[in-house]
């Protein structure tokens, strides 16, 4: 047998090799900007690729036997990645994204039953009354408009509800515009190039600004709550009540801060993001759009859905699954290599960055038939139960699965069957669309769209 290998570099096999296409200024620059930008069409059909940037050993994992390796089998070897911590930590603490080992099970344990099928239930009525008043401002509305806006007023409205039973209507402006902050952030050349973690990475005045705004934002809400003594049933009051069911204990304040901020920003962002590539799909595919007209007059007739209903809107969550396959919010994930392990064959040094885009990964070719035609049936059970289980993960894997993905998929059938009730969306002309790898996958520039009223059938 031969000797392993004694860097990631002497692992070169036909598989792993790319041909660059950037310098590695040209790269650093478009990276930051754009991180979809560095994707060339060569990297969808491979199982992993591997670069060396400087002192970084970087790998691109992309089939999913890999990727479960990475996310489930052999996950306690793989922490997150510096990138994502030196982003993110300064503003989310030590909440569920970023914590790691005892502590985050713990939190994890805590939080839990606030995400629970029957809590969720709950929160359906919420979800369907703020569609219904973002649809009464829509009344008026005649010209061209920015839904991408629009549903990240809506996302942000249900979770302050179901969060807080407060409207934020006075807040949509602020939070907006301190999101946009947050979601452009660059990532730190020093992580990019491998530097030592000692090295300081300062953070940006205006992201410094914001961290301040939204915690200044969370104590306001806490200190109303804290006020009143009310349980109103809603998360902050599962999160404040909520005990670990090992020790008994709850969330300290620094931790009800951290997993607030978590909740709060992670949960509006990304449903919104999901939702936004849902009309600009479906304006551009009438067959989809009338099943889903079809399978709503059926169902709903007129009124809104309640949770019973959201298990019979079967072809409105495989438009929004297929939506998420082709423009996952989170388009990209990593981890850094605490030991030595080997992938595929492969040697993974410590400390080696290993990224895991669901982006690549839904437009495999080999994982997915014409991967970029967009078709919804992908997602009948019989053809998901033939699909490797870390071939589509828009939520993540393993034991780390995004905690608020049944909220997610919930939300996002309650929204999508208030609005295509009451219209079809179609895209405005003159308005180029592309999407854009940020710490998001947001449209660039917004998705422009006009509506056309369309007439309820049926009286379920």
């Amino acid at each position: 047998m031969d000797p392993a290998p004694t860097t990631a570099a002497d692992t070169f096999v036909e598989d792993t090799y790319v041909k660059p296409q950037f310098g590695l200024i040209e790269f650093l620059r478009r990276i930051r900007e754009d991180q979809l930008s560095v994707l060339i069409p060569e990297l969808f059909g491979r199982n992993m690729t591997y670069a060396r940037l400087l002192f970084l050993d970087s790998f691109l994992i992309i089939k999913p036997e890999y990727i479960e390796q990475v996310l489930l089998t052999n996950c306690v070897n793989y922490s997150k990645s510096q990138f994502l911590r030196h982003l993110l930590g300064p503003l989310l603490g030590n909440g569920l994204l970023i914590s790691e080992g005892e502590f985050w099970r713990r939190q994890r344990r805590i939080a839990a039953p606030a995400f629970h099928s029957r809590r969720i239930a709950d929160f359906i009525a919420t979800m369907g009354s703020c569609s219904e008043a973002a649809l009464a401002r829509w009344r008026t509305m005649t010209q061209p408009f920015d839904i991408a806006a629009e549903m990240m007023a809506l996302t942000l409205n249900i979770i302050s509800r179901t969060m807080f039973s407060r409207h934020v209507s006075g807040d949509v402006e602020a939070v907006r515009r301190l999101m946009d902050i947050v979601v452009t952030l660059r990532l730190n050349l020093l992580d990019l190039l491998g530097f030592p973690e000692w090295l300081p990475r300062r953070q940006p005045k205006a992201y410094r600004r914001a961290i301040a705004e939204f915690e200044a934002l969370v104590s306001r809400f806490l200190a109303e709550r804290r006020a009143d003594g009310i349980d109103r049933g809603d998360l902050l009051s599962m999160l404040l009540t909520a005990r670990d069911p090992e020790t008994g204990e709850g969330m300290s304040d620094k931790q009800l801060r951290d997993e607030i901020l978590t909740i709060f920003l992670a949960g509006h962002e990304t449903t919104a993001n999901a939702l936004s590539w849902c009309w600009y799909l479906l304006a551009q595919h009438p067959e989809a759009e009338a099943r889903l007209h079809d399978e709503l007059d059926r169902v709903l007739g007129a009124r809104m859905p309640n949770f019973a209903d959201l298990a019979e809107l079967k072809w409105t969550r495989m438009v929004i699954e297929e939506a998420m396959r082709l423009y996952p919010p989170v388009h990209t994930t990593a981890r850094t290599a605490i030991g030595e392990d080997r992938i595929g064959g492969v040697r993974v040094p410590p400390g080696a960055l290993i990224s895991i885009s669901p982006y690549v990964t839904h437009r495999n070719p080999n994982l997915w038939p014409e991967p970029d035609r967009f078709d919804p049936e992908r997602f009948r059970p019989a053809a998901a139960a033939q699909r490797h289980r870390f071939a589509y993960l828009p939520f993540g894997g393993g034991p780390r699965i995004c905690i608020g993905n049944s909220f997610a998929l919930a939300e996002g059938q309650v929204v999508v069957a208030a609005i295509a009730q009451r219209y079809r969306v179609r895209l405005a002309p003159g308005h180029m669309i592309k999407p854009i790898g940020l710490l998001t996958l947001r449209p660039k520039g917004g998705i422009w769209v006009t509506l056309e009223p369309r007439e309820t059938r049926g009286t379920a």
